[in-house]
Formats: structure tokens, sequence, C-alpha cells
């Protein structure tokens, strides 16, 4: 992990074209702005691995009906 020291105003880039940079300091909490182009999906980890979760869920479920779905017709076929 890389740890940078920064102060409010004071940013770091990210590739080319994402910028963090230090809004505020309060107390334990720092609010930072994110310059980034409009494709770049931005979320807070919680909210990333909530996301990915319920799209695990999705894909087997999509798996979980395709398969019951293909053994009902190879059951009708026997």
């Amino acid at each position: 992990m890389l740890v940078l020291t920064r102060k409010v105003n004071e940013s770091i880039m990210i590739g080319d074209d994402i910028e963090v940079v230090v809004l505020a300091v309060d107390g334990e909490q720092i609010k930072l702005g994110i310059n980034a182009p409009k494709n770049i999906e931005i979320h807070r980890k919680e909210i990333y691995v909530s996301i990915q979760e319920e799209n695990n869920k999705a894909v087997n479920t999509k798996r979980n009906n395709l398969d019951n779905f293909s053994s009902f017709f190879s059951k009708k076929n026997k």
C-alpha cells in the first residue's frame, strides 16, 4: 500500500485522468473530492462490496435457473 501525506487543497493523481483532492479534515473525518472521467465508477468500498455480492448472487441464480431448465427438458426427452 502506498501511503501519502497531503494537506487541504493538495491532491494526488491516479494515472493521467483521476485526481483525488483533500477538501477538508475535521477530526477523524477527511473529505475527498475525486475528479475522474464519467465512465469511471466511484463507490465507497462498502457499497462496492455490496454491489459485487449482489452481482454474484444474480449470476448464481441465472446459472441455477439455466441448470433447472436444462434438466427439465432432458427429463422430458427420456
